[in-house]
């Protein structure tokens, strides 16, 4: 099936979208040394996604966004990863003490914004995320972050199914090859989340009234 047939025919049941919220917060997923460094097994190529999240967090404090991070950390037993580090072997880079699971340069959390530390996938399972973000009063959350096909898509599956609407920037995320953050995007964009560029939601930030 071509692109533009699986386009067409997606259409014909997901043709929909959700919208911005009124209240947002932004989260930056898993923007850790690991995938910046040459050399790594989880390298990934992808400084034009964390310009991408840099620009819309400066535009987020500006206006009053909170800005949410998240990172893997696990004990350097590694016991805490249980069957996700047993099948991905890489996430070794993340126990404890390691300097692959360090926040790339230009990217350290100011104290008042929250870092959401997880062992598997979904920024919000096993996490207080999702009751954090309900105690603050948001309804929707702008997702950035590595990787697309991981655990970008994994919060987004959680984000929608915990009630929150996920707005994905397509030019915030990036993966180690260009086609399966293509056909995430794509998938996240029929079932789950509005997938939108950063321009978009640099607009929509500029305008925003909190």
């Amino acid at each position: 099936m071509s692109t533009t047939d699986a386009a067409n025919n997606y259409k014909k049941a997901y043709d929909n979208n959700l919208g911005f919220g009124e209240r947002p917060a932004l989260i930056l997923i898993d923007f850790v040394q690991a995938y910046f460094e040459p050399g790594n097994p989880l390298f990934a190529d992808v400084d034009d996604a964390l310009a991408s999240a840099l620009r819309l967090r400066a535009i987020a404090r500006d206006v009053g966004v909170p800005v949410y991070y998240t990172n893997v950390v696990y004990h350097a037993s590694m016991i805490n990863g249980g069957r996700f580090a047993d099948k991905a072997l890489p996430l070794s880079n993340f126990s404890a003490g390691n300097p692959m699971a360090a926040w790339p340069a230009g990217l350290t959390p100011r104290d008042d914004e929250i870092v959401v530390s997880k062992q598997y996938p979904s920024a919000f399972f096993g996490t207080s995320l999702a009751s954090t973000l309900t105690a603050q009063g948001i309804d929707s959350l702008i997702i950035t972050g590595l990787t697309t096909s991981g655990c970008v898509r994994a919060t987004c599956v959680d984000c929608v199914s915990s009630g929150f609407i996920p707005i994905v920037v397509s030019d915030a995320c990036g993966d180690r090859h260009d086609d399966p953050h293509q056909a995430n995007l794509f998938d996240m964009q029929a079932k789950y989340a509005d997938v939108v560029s950063e321009q978009a939601v640099s607009d929509y930030l500029r305008d925003f009234k909190p």
